[in-house]
Parts: structure tokens; sequence; C-alpha cells
């Protein structure tokens, strides 16, 4: 994966120096995950929201990116790659819920092959043009419905969800390969939590482990 080092560099609030703090933040927040760390340094963030919210890209906010989605937050975005990841080689993964492209991103550098479903089909158009001018070529997109998944690239090393489901969609528990891990908000409204799903390395039988609340727009069904 080849990035735009001058479409990245940005200046001014969007500037490496500024990407460089963000990092320094999220290991102060816990985030210990190198590979991770590497990622969201070289993924410039700006250049995935409107201009006008440019300045605020590497604050720890969600931000809006239209259509009632939202950016995730740099900490929730590393501790969900931090937790899939688990210190692993990845080989193929799989995001749920593309929204802007950012996490899809990011998860390029840390993984050989990443596919990425989104039900919304201009969010998938604007990803698009902002993945071809950073040069990126090991991401895949699909206009799908994330409930269930991608079954016909399946088994994934691991999946990430970036929307909240009431509880998890079988679907995407049955395309982890062995050893996989499924990071996923499960709720609804205030009540979420951070899920951690990994199938036996045997390939049979699963652990479940709850990390912490979030607060995730909520995983819809069928296509828009």
């Amino acid at each position: 994966m080849l990035i735009d080092e001058q479409r990245a560099r940005g200046s001014g609030m969007t500037s490496e120096r500024t990407r460089t703090r963000m990092i320094e933040r999220l290991r102060q927040q816990g985030i210990r995950d190198e590979r991770v760390l590497a990622a969201m340094q070289t993924i410039p963030r700006h250049v995935f929201v409107d201009d006008a919210l440019a300045h605020r890209a590497y604050e720890d906010d969600a931000l809006p990116i239209g259509h009632g989605q939202t950016i995730s937050s740099p900490y929730i975005v590393a501790r969900m790659l931090q937790s899939m990841r688990h210190e692993r080689p990845l080989e193929r993964v799989l995001e749920v819920g593309t929204g802007c492209g950012y996490q899809a991103a990011v998860l390029t550098q840390v993984a050989r092959e990443v596919f990425s479903v989104e039900r919304i089909s201009q969010l998938l158009d604007k990803v698009r043009a902002r993945i071809w001018q950073l040069r990126i070529h090991n991401l895949r997109l699909a206009h799908a419905d994330g409930y269930l998944g991608l079954a016909e690239v399946a088994p994934f090393d691991g999946i990430v969800v970036a929307a909240a489901a009431p509880a998890v969609p079988p679907r995407l528990i049955e395309q982890l390969a062995p050893g996989g891990r499924l990071v996923i908000p499960v709720g609804t409204g205030e009540r979420q939590q951070l899920h951690v799903i990994t199938r036996h390395a045997q390939g049979a039988g699963f652990d479940e482990q709850v990390l912490e609340p979030v607060r995730f727009v909520p995983l819809l069904e069928r296509l828009a």
C-alpha cells in the first residue's frame, strides 16, 4: 500500500506534527500495539472528514460524516484494532461499516488484505475517491448488508464492526477463521459494551470477552 505523501502530510492543524501528538495521547490512554500506532501515524485522518471539520480531525472525538453516521474517535479505532489484532499477523480481515473509510484505511496498514462493507452507497462513493487519492491498493469495498458479512471471501483472521448490534450477528461469527477475533459493540442506545469473540484455534467453540462501555450508531439491515 503506497500512501500519497503530499496528500497525507497536511498543514497547520492537520500536519504530521498534530498526528504525532494524537499518537502520544493514544499511548497515554493505554494503546500499546506498535503496528496499530504506526498505521494511525501513517493514515491522515483529516482526509476522511469534511473540510469544515478538518481542524478537529485529530481530537479524541467522534465527528459527523453525514447520513446519520460518524467517524469514531481515534482512541476507539485504536482500541478496536488492537483488540482484533492481538499481536498476530493478519492476512484477511473484514470491516463492517465502512463509513468515511478511515478505519478501513488504517486496517490496510496492519493486514495484507482488507474487505469493507457499507450499506449506504453514497458513503462508498466518497470512500472510493479518497482511497484512490491515497493510492491504497489492498482494500476491497462492497455495498452490502453488514449483518451478512462477506461469506464468499471468508474466513477472516479478524472482523471489526463499526456499529452497535442488539446481539452478535451469527453470520459474522461463522466467518471467523480458527483463532480469528471479532470485535463488535453490542447493545442499544446508551447501553453498549465492546465485545471480543475469539474462535478457538482448533476451530470448534468460542470465547467472549466484554471490554468497556462504548457509544456507536446502530447496525442496520437493508441497503440504502
